[in-house]
C-alpha cells in the first residue's frame, strides 16, 4: 500500500492523506465506468442536466469550505480560490448552453423525410487535473463530458487530492448513478494505469512536455479523443498609453497566481524608447509593493507560495540559467526562506539580445525584450513554439488590427491582462499549447461526436430511383 499526502505549501502541514490507487484499482474503476456508460448515455438530456444542476447546488452549499481546501493545498489566497469556486459554479449554466448550441440536435426537412444531426458521447473519459486550478480546470472537462453522456474516471493532481475528493463528494450529492463519476488518487503510476486502460477519451490540462508524450502515446489509438490544454511562453507587447495602468496590466499578467497560470505573460516586449524604460521601472516599482503571504493572511496577499519547495528550487535554477546566458537582473528571483521554502520573490530579467530558451517557466519571472519598432515587436511575440495567449497594450486601433491579425495564439487580449478569459468563449492554443481542441465554451465539441442521418418513416421512392437503369 502506497500512501499519498498533500501539504500546505505555506506551512508544510498535511492537508490530505490517503491510499494511492494501483493499477488494479484503476482498472476496476474503468470497468465500472464502462458498465455505467450505456445507461447514462441513454438517459434523456433533461435528466442529465438535472444531475449537473444538483452538483451546482452542492458547490454553492460548500462554497467557502471548498475555497479553503483549495487554498490550503495550493497556497493561493482566499480571494483567488473564492473566485475559482465561483467559476466552477458558473461553469454549469455555460456548459448547458454550450451543449445545446454546439452539440444538440438539428432537423431539416427533406423531400423524402428529414436530415437529422445528433451528437453522441464517446464513452469512458479519463480526466487528468492540474494543481494550479484543481477545481476549475478539471471541472471544465467534467461538466460538459457528463452532460454529453460520457462517464468519467478522474485523477486529480497528486499535489491536490483533497480538492479532487471534495469535488467527488459534490458529485455524489448530485445523485449520479454508480460508476458515472469516479476519482482515483495517485501520482505518475496511477496516471499511467489510467491512460493505458480501456478509455475513449483523455482530457488533460498540464505541461507541454506531458502533452507531447500523450500525442506519441496515442498515435496508434485513433479511437481515443485527445483534448490537450497545455502551457505557453506568452508575449505581452506593451507599446503605449498610461504608464501606471500599463504596469498594472504587466504585473497582473505576469505574477498573478505566483506565475502559475498557463496564460501568464512570460515575455514583456517594449519599445526601446522613453516609454519602454519608464514602463519597466514602473513594473519594478509595482512588483516591490505586491504583498506576498499565506492564503489566510490579513490583509490578503496578492500572491502566495509556489505549489511546493521543489517548484521554488526548480524555478531558481531556471532563473539562474537565464542570468548565466546573459540576462540582466532588473529584479532578481529569490526564494524567501524567511517566509518558507516555497515562497518566492517575483523577478524581472532583461533578455534583450540574449539567446534564451523558448520554454515556459511556471513561476513569477518575466523576461523583458526591447525592440526598435512594431514590426520587431510582432516578430518577437510570434517567435515561439507555443501559442496560448498574447496581449497588446496600446490605444492605437491600427496597431491592434495588425496584432490581432498576425498573432499566433488562441487568446489575444487588448489593454487587459493576458490571463483574462471568458467562460462563454473557447480557451486553447496552437503549437505546443494544445491540439486544436479548445476548452471552455468549445469543450462540448470534444465531448461528443456528430452523427448525421437521412431518415424517412417508410421505405418509399427508393425503387423508383433505379427505374430504367436495371436489366429486365
Amino acid at each position: 500500500m502506497t500512501m499519498l499526502q498533500s501539504l500546505d505549501p505555506a506551512t508544510g502541514e498535511v492537508v490530505w492523506e490517503g491510499e494511492e490507487a494501483d493499477a488494479g484499482v484503476v482498472h476496476s474503476a474503468l470497468a465500472r465506468a464502462r458498465r455505467a456508460f450505456p445507461g447514462w448515455a441513454a438517459l434523456p438530456n433533461d435528466r442529465r442536466v438535472a444531475h449537473v444542476q444538483a452538483f451546482k447546488a452542492a458547490l454553492e452549499e460548500r462554497r467557502e469550505g471548498l475555497a479553503t481546501v483549495i487554498s490550503r493545498e495550493t497556497g493561493k489566497p482566499l480571494w483567488e480560490t473564492r473566485g475559482e469556486v465561483a467559476s466552477m459554479i458558473g461553469k454549469v449554466a455555460i456548459s448547458i448552453a454550450a451543449q445545446a448550441e454546439r452539440a444538440g440536435e438539428r432537423r431539416n426537412a427533406m423531400p423524402f423525410g428529414e436530415a437529422v444531426l445528433r451528437h453522441r458521447p464517446h464513452g469512458v473519459m479519463a480526466v487528468l487535473g492540474p494543481f494550479n486550478f484543481p477545481g476549475h480546470l478539471p471541472n471544465g472537462h467534467n461538466v460538459p463530458a457528463l452532460l454529453a453522456g460520457n462517464t468519467i474516471v478522474f485523477k486529480p493532481s497528486e499535489l491536490t487530492p483533497a480538492t479532487g475528493a471534495a469535488m467527488a463528494e459534490c458529485w455524489a450529492e448530485a445523485g449520479l448513478p454508480d460508476g458515472v463519476f469516479q476519482v482515483v488518487q495517485g501520482g505518475r503510476s496511477t496516471g499511467e494505469a489510467l491512460v493505458a486502460g480501456e478509455i475513449d477519451g483523455l482530457l488533460f490540462t498540464g505541461s507541454a512536455g506531458a502533452g507531447a508524450h500523450f500525442r506519441r502515446l496515442f498515435a496508434d489509438r485513433p479511437h481515443v479523443i485527445l483534448a490537450l490544454e497545455l502551457g505557453g511562453n506568452n508575449p505581452l507587447v506593451a507599446w503605449d498609453g498610461d504608464v501606471e495602468e500599463t504596469a498594472s496590466i504587466v504585473v497582473q499578467s505576469s505574477f498573478v497566481t505566483t506565475g502559475q497560470r498557463c496564460s501568464c505573460a512570460r515575455r514583456l516586449i517594449v519599445p526601446d524608447d522613453a516609454f519602454g524604460r519608464d514602463l519597466v521601472e514602473a513594473v519594478d516599482s509595482l512588483a516591490r509593493r505586491v504583498i506576498i503571504g499565506r492564503w489566510n493572511d490579513e490583509p490578503q496577499p496578492y500572491i502566495g507560495p509556489l505549489i511546493s519547495p521543489a517548484a521554488a528550487a526548480a524555478a531558481k535554477v531556471r532563473a539562474d540559467e537565464l542570468v548565466a546566458r546573459g540576462a540582466r537582473e532588473l529584479r532578481s528571483f529569490k526564494v524567501l526562506d524567511c517566509m518558507g521554502p516555497a515562497f518566492v520573490r517575483p523577478a524581472i530579467l532583461d533578455v534583450t539580445g540574449v539567446d534564451v530558451p523558448d520554454d515556459e517557466i511556471f513561476a513569477p519571472i518575466v523576461q523583458v525584450t526591447r525592440v526598435p519598432d512594431f514590426d520587431a515587436a510582432l516578430a518577437a511575440a510570434n517567435a515561439t513554439r507555443f501559442g496560448l495567449s498574447a496581449g497588446l497594450v496600446s490605444g492605437d486601433d491600427a496597431l491592434w488590427q495588425r496584432f490581432v491579425l498576425e498573432s499566433r495564439a488562441g487568446v489575444v487580449n487588448r489593454n487587459r491582462p493576458t490571463t483574462g478569459a471568458a467562460g462563454s468563449m473557447p480557451f486553447g492554443g496552437l503549437g505546443e499549447s494544445g491540439n486544436h481542441r479548445p476548452s471552455a465554451y468549445y469543450a462540448a465539441d470534444y465531448c461528443a461526436y456528430p452523427m448525421a442521418s437521412f431518415e424517412a418513416a417508410h421505405a418509399d421512392g427508393n425503387a423508383a430511383a433505379l427505374a430504367g437503369m436495371l436489366t429486365p
